[in-house]
């Protein structure tokens, strides 16, 4: 028999509906390091991933009756924090560069030179990267964002999020040669 994932933790996310602080807590423990360490990718700051992180645990168990297993708690964290992650950072108003600001132009995928790629370098590529362009390969590559949720996300339009991504991962292919 299969079990579905999205009720991965059922019981303590229904006790947790019912009040009880010690699933509140479990259920906290479980996820806060993997929560804090997406809120850290985006923010870049410790300080910031930590806050986040509360507030969305605060909003998540006090919306708790919202969560009806559609996904797993986990995935539904998640949103919240990147949600809230987003907010802060739209808050100190990082600006997403307009397209009609860069030349664009799109390569064939193919015609790519493929190399293996050290993962170390490619991180440290990332870090580089200005924080508009890290935002999108963030939320594109590592948590795995489509281009219509991005947008919606961002409050930009899709292909403004394409446009973004393609110029992201350019800029990121040439740090990445010259380390």
């Amino acid at each position: 028999m299969k079990t579905d994932i999205r009720y991965t933790h059922q019981d303590l996310v229904e006790k947790c509906k019912k009040g009880h602080r010690n699933a509140q807590y479990e259920l906290y423990s479980l996820y806060v390091d993997a929560m804090y360490n997406i809120g850290f990718r985006m923010l870049e700051s410790k300080e910031d991933a930590e806050d986040i992180v509360q507030e969305s645990f605060v909003n998540a168990f006090k919306n708790l009756e919202s969560f009806n297993y559609d996904s797993t708690f986990g995935a539904w964290l998640k949103r919240i924090v990147i949600n809230k992650s987003i907010n802060h950072l739209k808050a100190k108003k990082l600006p997403v560069v307009p397209m009609e600001a860069h030349e664009y132009y799109i390569q064939d995928e193919k015609a790519v030179e493929t190399e293996a790629v050290d993962i170390q370098k490619v991180k440290a590529g990332i870090e580089k990267l200005p924080k508009g362009y890290k935002q999108i390969i963030n939320l594109y590559l590592i948590e795995g964002y489509d281009h219509n949720e991005i947008g919606e996300v961002l409050d930009i339009s899709t292909s403004t999020s394409k446009s973004q991504y393609h110029r992201a991962k350019k800029k990121l292919v040439e740090l990445i040669k010259e380390l």
